[in-house]
Parts: structure tokens; C-alpha cells; sequence
């Protein structure tokens, strides 16, 4: 697992060296922007989603530079949608990664503009030719990348999540929330890695149907650390869904009934890669990562 961490960190670290690059401060009134936009992206995280598209090519011998490109536009969606979640209209969080929410460090407007600036650059990323040279392998990628973040994967989750119905849905429900909200971005991970690899359609399904396993695993470990973790570990607030009146994995099954749900997706998760022999063996210990991770 230590060497796993280790790999993660690199692979962060050379995400972030990127979106660095990409988003390099400018003069004007314009800079107050693209300072928002540096201080959502460039403040921490797992970068799991990165790591997910990086390995996910590695199985198809994808230059890792193509790999990297790919997963900073995906880092951009993900972090325009925390900035956006964190919003007073939205969950309105005040604490993400341990330092104040970038609506509570700018403004409100501010923060709005930054998500918007970060989803629309995030397109720019995969539409440069460095992402990949054949431009219909990037043209697939945005099409896949607008799929997954928009009202037929995260954004149809988010708007399922503020609908009133959020506090009645049965586990099914709760399922299908979660597969768009949470889920859709980890399936676009992996499978960037497949039609960057141009890999054939069974390697690509395998990979999406292991990130659907996986996505699922990760959103009920979230609700198992939000309901018995700490903000300082988790560098945000705890326990808002039950505030909220929320319907969870955890308020269906139970502490002990939602870890036993994880487990046993981590491990279809993991049978999926069976096609991938070792080569996937990074692959299988980050699902592990996954269901054993504490913030």
C-alpha cells in the first residue's frame, strides 16, 4: 500500500505541475478569476481521478504525457464541481481540504465565474493536440467528458441530490444518484485510458464496468467517513447529509451493512480486470485503496 501512496503522490504531483502551467496567473481584472480558478485546483486533493486515467492508459502503452494532459481536464471538472457544490445555493460549505471554500476566500460571483472558467477549460485541454494527435481520439474524449459532467451523468446527479425526493429515495434511488453524481467521472477516468489506448471493445467495457463498481464503492465509503470521521481528517464538514435529512448508504444499511456493500463491489470491481492479467495489478490495489482510504 506504501508503494501504492507513492505512486498516487507522483502522479498528483505531476497533475498538478500541469494545471499549473495551464492556469499561469495573469495581469488585469481578469487575474482575480484565474487566481479562484489556481486556488480550487492547486490545493490538494487524492487526485484519484487523475491516477485512475493514467493507469488506465498505462494498460494500452499510452504515453504518459497524452495520460496527464487527459487527466488535468478531468481534475478541472471535478474541482469546478466542488467549487460550484460548495456554494451557498448548493451545500453550502464553508471548509474544502482543510483550508476555507473558495466562494468564503473570494465571493460568491467569483467562485461561480471560477467553476464556469475551470469546466470550459477543461474542454480546451482535451481539444489540444498534445492530449492526443488524431483529433477524432479527441473528439471521442470530449464527447465522453461532456457525457459524464453533464444532466445525463454529474450534473443530473447534483440536481437529483437538491430535488426534494433526496430524503425518500430507497436504495435503488440512492444507486442511481450516486452512479451519476459520483460515479459518472470515475467511469470517464478509466475509460479516457481506453479510447486514448484505442483499445479494443472489450478491454473498454471491462474498464467501465470496473469504475462503476468502483464509483459506487467510493461514494459509500464517503458516506461512512461522513458519518463517522472528523473534519480535520477529512478537511471538510461531517455529518451534514444527516443534518439535511439526506437518504445514504449508511442511513439504508447501516454502518456495518454499507461496509459489506463496498467490500463486496470492490471485489466485482476487481474481477472485471480480468482480462488486463497482472498488467491491471495497479488497478486492483487502488479499489483497494478505495474501500480502505480515511479521508
Amino acid at each position: 500500500m506504501r508503494r501504492l501512496q507513492a505512486t498516487l503522490a507522483e502522479t498528483a504531483e505531476a497533475t498538478t505541475r500541469l494545471l499549473d502551467d495551464w492556469l499561469a496567473p495573469v495581469p488585469g481584472p481578469v487575474g482575480r478569476l484565474v487566481e479562484a480558478m489556481r486556488y480550487g485546483t492547486l490545493n490538494g486533493g487524492k487526485r484519484l481521478r487523475p491516477f485512475l486515467v493514467v493507469e488506465s492508459a498505462a494498460l494500452f502503452d499510452v504515453p504518459r504525457a497524452q495520460a496527464l494532459h487527459a487527466a488535468a481536464a478531468l481534475e478541472m471538472v471535478h474541482c469546478y464541481s466542488l467549487v460550484h457544490d460548495d456554494l451557498p445555493a448548493m451545500d453550502d460549505s464553508d471548509l474544502r481540504r482543510g483550508r476555507p471554500t473558495v466562494h468564503k476566500e473570494f465571493d460568491d460571483a467569483t467562485a461561480i465565474l471560477a467553476g464556469d472558467g475551470l469546466l470550459t477549460e477543461a474542454f480546451a485541454v482535451l481539444a489540444d493536440a498534445r492530449t492526443h494527435p488524431d483529433p477524432a481520439v479527441r473528439g471521442e474524449l470530449i464527447a465522453a467528458l461532456a457525457a459524464a459532467a453533464g444532466p445525463e451523468g454529474m450534473v443530473g446527479g447534483q440536481m437529483i441530490d437538491l430535488s426534494p425526493e433526496r430524503s425518500r429515495l430507497d436504495l435503488e434511488g440512492i444507486k442511481q444518484l450516486q452512479a451519476l453524481k459520483t460515479g459518472a467521472l470515475i467511469i470517464f477516468a478509466c475509460e479516457a485510458g481506453a479510447i486514448l489506448g484505442r483499445a479494443p471493445k472489450a478491454a473498454r467495457a471491462a474498464l467501465v464496468a470496473f469504475a462503476g463498481h468502483l464509483g459506487l464503492a467510493f461514494q459509500i465509503v464517503d458516506d461512512l467517513l461522513d458519518a463517522a470521521g472528523s473534519a480535520e481528517e477529512l478537511g471538510k464538514p461531517t455529518g451534514q447529509d444527516e443534518v439535511l435529512g439526506k437518504a445514504t448508504f449508511v442511513g439504508q444499511l447501516g454502518m456495518e451493512g454499507a461496509r459489506a456493500e463496498a467490500e463486496a463491489l470492490i471485489e466485482a470491481a476487481c474481477t472485471e480486470l480480468a482480462i488486463f492479467a497482472e498488467r491491471a495489478e495497479v488497478l486492483r490495489h487502488t479499489a483497494s485503496f478505495v474501500l480502505q482510504r480515511r479521508s
